[in-house]
């Protein structure tokens, strides 16, 4: 790569771009669930409750159907993940994060068209629109 103005001017438009990211909406709102969340002291008890039934789960794992409690365990960790997913506060960050990425994604997107049209996208969201074209190349899912 050769180092001169164009260069520098991409850097600029990138920072730029970086920076009118940081400002916007979606993000204000995701830093705003995110900071609700990790502050609520019934989501921290449940995290706590789900990364202890984890480590139990993990170590009766390696002997599956001879463990006795591996189905008590294995339930129980579920459990815990559901509770805590369903939490109203990590279900808020959650969708603030999805915003987020599927901002970021269209981002990319716009990007690579601008570029090419042949350009792929590794989307963060698998439901994220390719505009007829597949990530393998193919045309199946058009």
């Amino acid at each position: 790569m050769i180092i001169n103005e164009e260069l520098f001017a991409l850097e600029d438009q990138c920072q730029s771009l970086s920076d009118c990211i940081k400002k916007s909406e979606t993000m204000k709102k995701y830093l705003k669930a995110k900071k609700v969340m990790e502050q609520s002291a019934d989501v921290n008890l449940l995290i706590n409750d789900f990364s202890i039934k984890k480590e139990q789960f993990e170590k009766v794992v390696p002997y599956q159907k001879y463990a006795p409690e591996f189905r008590e365990k294995q339930r129980a960790v579920r459990l815990a993940k559901r509770q805590l997913d369903l939490h109203e506060k990590v279900a808020d960050f959650r969708c603030m994060e999805t915003q987020l990425q599927d901002l970021l994604d269209k981002i990319s997107q716009q990007l690579a068209e601008t570029v090419s049209l042949t350009i792929k996208i590794d989307a963060g969201n698998p439901f994220f629109e390719q505009k007829g074209r597949s990530g393998c190349g193919g045309n199946c899912h058009e």
